[in-house]
């Protein structure tokens, strides 16, 4: 590994960590050259294909998580939900994404993980969702989705 400050060829690892969640391993790094000495942190990380996402007009563009983190989010604003568990969530459906999709997967499969992740979460953030992803064109739609949102609570 090159060193970041003097560019020397060589580094070496003083330490390392796995992360919590055993995908990332962390190096604490030495630089070899005498003069430069310096220490800095290196982190390796298992690169995954580009998952694309086919959308509703058959497009295609790359799947980001940042994107899905964002979209739920703002589902979320003005209520008791903290980022971090919406940023779990975000993470819980790009690991599904993963193992059930080598290359492309639909817009709408998508869709329905995150409602299904919100609907655990909060059942208004839910039905925000629900309402633009579903497009629903009446109040009516509305209230039966509150229904059965309703229902599945009792």
């Amino acid at each position: 590994m090159r060193c970041p400050y003097c560019h020397a060829d060589n580094s070496r690892v003083i330490e390392s960590r796995t992360s919590e969640d055993g995908n990332t391993i962390r190096r604490r790094r030495e630089c070899v050259n005498e003069a430069c000495a310096r220490r800095f942190t290196t982190y390796e990380r298992l690169e995954h294909r580009p998952l694309m996402v086919i959308k509703k007009d058959a497009n295609r563009e790359e799947f980001s998580i940042e994107k899905l983190y964002r979209g739920m989010m703002k589902s979320c604003e003005k209520r008791p939900i903290r980022s971090e568990q919406v940023e779990a969530a975000a993470e819980r459906i790009a690991e599904r994404l993963r193992l059930e999709f080598e290359q492309e997967v639909p817009s709408s499969v998508i869709g329905e993980r995150v409602m299904e992740e919100l609907r655990a979460i909060d059942g208004v953030a839910y039905v925000r969702f629900a309402s633009v992803y579903r497009e629903f064109r009446d109040v009516e739609t509305l209230a039966k989705e509150v229904l059965s949102l309703l229902d599945r609570n009792l």
